[in-house]
């Protein structure tokens, strides 16, 4: 069984690859992090007591008082989660919720009075704060949890105030920051506050030591996110998905986004900020995660021959479209992508907020979802490996399939798609290792029989493409996972991960082989578990 230094390691390994080039790029352009208030938020916060679930952390929020919640402005998941911690909090009952948050000076209370009495409306309302002015992230995310909080508690207030750029006044601002929050449980008597910082005020002796001044006796409870050297710790404990971590009595650190996520979420909002006008530049994002993972699988990206590394990787490189899609779409329909095909490509990249297009061999972003943009840096190396089989030459054949370009030819055209999906998958799980396991319906042991029905099944029901899309997908994604977990045992190497991104599925039989060994080895590996 693997060692908790063995697992940190090969749930790190992709990640960490990928981390190294978008901390420089950030720290050539913030150097903020070298400042003492924020060093200390980092030395604060180093290892943990225990593991926490769902029921634990519902049970500490509900008996805390004040309830500070760790904000990393540049990740939409950040406010997402309050979002979801206060309408979970109200909906539990016993005693009503506020809000308050760092994001708007207490001096525009009576702009955020109006929009709460519903006299003016959105647009209004992010103008009059000067949202994009004296804040500058990501509007959505911060929206929806105003809207939770007017759906759900009995008022939201803003706790900041001016100067926001001078870190030799961040001392004030958390005492000002407290004395609006006594305030408000002044004229809330009862209520469980809940108070969205950002997430440096929430060391020790910041925000937390002057609250507990300003209101002694008060039960404070603070929720941290995604801190890097918790994540990092955890991801040596032995459970798939650590939810969360009581640090210490009175604060707890839970886990919805990876460090990857997170500093590829600000290094796209620098890049937005320093060009000033258009949506961010994704391509750089992209390339870093494919980067990180030719390097995990120990591939040479100027290999001049194709035999155990693809020729000229280098050279292959995918195109990168961002929100503007008048450009791609020209691009498809010369290529001969009818209209309905393109908008359903579109369905999929507002549903995952991008799309790998091998027909073109581009990336097509509009939201930086983690998940999703690692499952698609997965899929072009796999068709890079391959020589990008996938990609058009200027002209369509009436024999290939209308959604990904490959010739059909019975079971060996499923089984490669089955490898297709697990090899994307399986990159996902190895630059986001928090990704869900794959929720199946048949969540048993997996056996060649079983794959070599659905096979069979999917040759007779060939005239319906979705079902056959939905059967491959699935069981690419239960290999993929299984491949996972075979890789974190210490059972593969990167390098013997490499050969199935090379193995040539056009080949009579190969992707059948290739589907049936890795079968092979989740079955063995699930026995030893048992013994």
């Amino acid at each position: 069984m693997a060692s908790a230094t063995n697992l940190r390691s090969r749930r790190s390994a992709g990640q960490l690859h990928a981390l190294a080039g978008v901390e420089r790029e950030i720290g050539a352009q913030d150097t903020h992090n070298r400042r003492k208030y924020l060093r200390e938020f980092g030395d604060a916060f180093r290892t943990y007591d225990s593991l926490l679930d769902s029921p634990q952390i519902q049970n500490a929020m509900q008996a805390a008082d004040v309830v500070l919640i760790g904000d990393y402005h540049a990740l939409p998941a950040a406010q997402r989660y309050a979002a979801s911690v206060v309408e979970q909090r109200a909906l539990a009952g016993g005693r009503p919720v506020v809000l308050g948050v760092e994001t708007i000076f207490a001096r525009d209370q009576h702009i955020l009075d109006e929009w709460w009495r519903r006299e003016i409306d959105e647009s209004e309302l992010r103008q009059r704060i000067r949202f994009d002015l004296d804040w500058g992230y990501d509007w959505t995310p911060f929206y929806e949890l105003l809207a939770t909080a007017r759906d759900h508690a009995e008022g939201i207030y803003g706790l900041d105030c001016m100067p926001r750029e001078d870190l030799r006044k961040i001392g004030a601002r958390d005492r000002h920051a407290a004395a609006k929050i006594a305030e408000i449980s002044q004229r809330h008597p009862g209520a469980a506050i809940f108070v969205l910082f950002g997430e440096s005020h929430l060391a020790p002796g910041h925000l937390p030591r002057v609250l507990h001044e300003e209101m002694p006796g008060t039960r404070v409870l603070t929720v941290l996110q995604n801190v890097d050297a918790l994540y990092w710790r955890a991801a040596g404990e032995r459970a798939d998905k650590v939810e969360a971590v009581r640090v210490r009595e009175g604060v707890l650190c839970v886990f919805n986004a990876t460090p990857l996520e997170k500093y590829e979420s600000y290094r796209l909002l620098l890049d937005q900020w320093s060009r000033c006008e258009g949506g961010p530049d994704f391509a750089p994002t992209l390339y870093n995660l494919i980067d990180s993972l030719v390097r995990f699988l120990e591939i040479d990206r100027y290999s001049s021959h194709n035999g155990t590394q693809p020729k000229f990787l280098v050279d292959m490189m995918p195109e990168v479209y961002g929100t503007s899609d008048a450009m791609l779409r020209r691009l498809l329909a010369r290529k001969g992508m009818s209209e309905p095909e393109m908008e359903a490509m579109l369905a999929q990249v507002e549903q995952r907020g991008s799309a790998y297009l091998p027909q073109v061999n581009a990336f097509y972003v509009r939201e930086f979802q983690m998940m999703h943009a690692a499952e698609d840096a997965a899929r072009f190396l796999h068709q890079a490996c391959q020589g990008l089989p996938r990609r058009w030459r200027g002209s369509t054949d009436e024999n290939h399939d209308s959604e990904n370009c490959t010739p059909v030819a019975g079971t060996d055209a499923f089984y490669a798609r089955i490898i297709e999906h697990a090899v994307a998958y399986f990159g996902s799980r190895v630059l986001c290792p928090s990704r869900p396991a794959p929720d199946c319906e048949d969540s048993g042991l997996m056996s060649r029989a079983a794959c070599e029905k659905a096979a069979q099944a999917a040759v007779r029901g060939g005239d319906n493409p979705q079902k056959v899309q939905s059967s491959t997908q699935e069981w690419g994604y239960r290999i993929g996972g299984h491949l996972y977990d075979v890789y974190l045992a210490g059972k593969v190497k990167p390098s013997g991960l490499r050969r199935l991104f090379l193995a040539h599925l056009e080949e009579p039989g190969v992707a059948r082989k290739v589907c049936a060994a890795v079968i092979a080895k989740a079955r063995a590996l699930s026995f030893t578990r048992r013994d």
